[in-house]
């Protein structure tokens, strides 16, 4: 009996889907033993602290995540962070909140904010100090990426470092809107702080 899908298999269709799935698997195999190795000497976190103010004319909300993940490699001066935009928590109402992740972040659609790039300074992490430093890159929200090179503060002493960072976000940057009828109780720019803690198992 012929197999129904042999000749879709002999003109190469098929044929070629296999192979590029089999490249991607392996690909990302390799990618997770090469993390798995990096990550030994960087400085990674898992419960970041971050969060947000909107600071309207008629109504100041607040809301926080301690959901934020992140690494720095010393060896490329570079970082990578993240944080799934439904684990903010706080707001002044659950009807806030839903509407937050519904109506303006639409975070079943897009699950997480990022921020990745390179530190512009050149640091000594072996050497325990603070700092002030510029990170520049990408900075991903609403699916909406914008350039952006923000301060902050880094300290390092021994194993670990503290990074604290304050910024504005536009949210016409990351394609927000804010319907009139609420325009004076949400603002247009947000304010955004981090205050993490990371650790390297080989400081």
């Amino acid at each position: 009996m012929v197999n129904p899908n042999f000749r879709i298999i002999k003109n190469g269709t098929l044929e070629k889907r296999f192979t590029r799935m089999r490249h991607c698997l392996c690909w990302l195999f390799l990618m997770g033993l090469v993390f798995c190795v990096e990550a030994q000497n960087k400085f990674t976190t898992n419960n970041g602290e971050i969060k947000f103010a909107s600071r309207a004319q008629l109504e100041l909300i607040r809301a926080n995540s301690s959901k934020l993940q992140g690494a720095v490699d010393p060896a490329a001066n570079r970082f990578a962070f993240l944080v799934n935009v439904q684990s903010f928590q706080g707001f002044n109402s659950d009807l806030q909140r839903k509407h937050f992740n519904e109506n303006y972040m639409e975070s079943e659609k897009f699950a997480t904010a990022k921020f990745s790039g390179k530190i512009i300074e050149q640091i000594d992490y072996s050497q325990d100090q603070t700092l002030e430093v510029r990170a520049k890159g990408d900075l991903e929200i609403h699916g909406q990426k914008q350039t952006r090179i923000i301060k902050a503060k880094i300290t390092i002493k021994g194993n670990q470092l503290t990074i604290e960072a304050h910024f504005i976000v536009p949210l016409s940057d990351h394609s927000i809107t804010i319907p009139k009828i609420v325009s004076q109780k949400i603002a247009t720019e947000i304010e955004v702080d981090i205050n993490t803690i990371l650790s390297s198992p080989q400081q």
